[in-house]
């Protein structure tokens, strides 16, 4: 049971720094390309505009 709380552990910390990752490469391209940005945010408001609950 421990070494399963284990794993389940490293699995979390892993994706947490996965995320965090991606969160940071996100903001560097918004930094390098706002206008790509911009665009890339438009098209996901609108796409949550458009989708069933």
């Amino acid at each position: 049971m421990a070494d399963h709380d284990e794993r389940d552990l490293e699995r979390r910390r892993k994706r947490a720094l996965f995320l965090r990752e991606l969160n940071e490469a996100r903001e560097l391209r918004d930094r390098v390309q706002p206008r790509k940005a911009r665009a890339a945010r438009m098209r996901q408001q609108m796409r949550m505009r458009t989708f069933r609950w």
